[in-house]
């Protein structure tokens, strides 16, 4: 039991983890705004009657309705959901990670960027390039 809670709090698995909740909401988003709004008016051409908030491309047309309302609802949804996810998965698990003395979710580490083979992922400390072993100037 103890090997599956450390297996849980490493990092990249909650990054991991937050990253395919992340994209399953925002995929949500996506296909409400494709059903609701681009399919609309891609169909424009045909059919009667369609209502909610919207409007008609044309000849009130249901396959023509562009379904702002139900976009509208996706979009509350995705921030809604986000919310959650934040509130109850990330906050917490920063908690637990800093009683444990780790950062996580933090800002990146200051890098530099090598001057004679232009690797941008440096730290600024570095006193030889990991890339090309060429001495770097001292940090200002």
């Amino acid at each position: 039991m103890r090997s599956f809670k450390n297996f849980l709090m490493r990092g990249d698995v909650i990054v991991i983890a937050v990253g395919l909740v992340v994209a399953l909401a925002f995929s949500m988003l996506i296909v409400a705004f494709t059903t609701n709004i681009i399919n609309p008016i891609v169909a424009a051409a045909g059919g009667k009657t369609g209502n909610g908030l919207g409007f008609y491309v044309s000849d009130h047309n249901a396959k023509t309705f562009v379904d702002i309302g139900a976009f509208i609802s996706a979009l509350i949804y995705f921030v809604i959901f986000i919310a959650v996810v934040y509130f109850l998965i990330v906050v917490p698990y920063k908690h637990i990670q800093a009683r444990r003395g780790q950062v996580v979710f933090g800002d990146p580490a200051p890098v530099k960027t090598c001057p004679y083979c232009l690797s941008d992922d440096l730290p600024v400390a570095a006193s030889k390039c990991k890339y090309c072993s060429s001495e770097q100037p001292a940090a200002a």
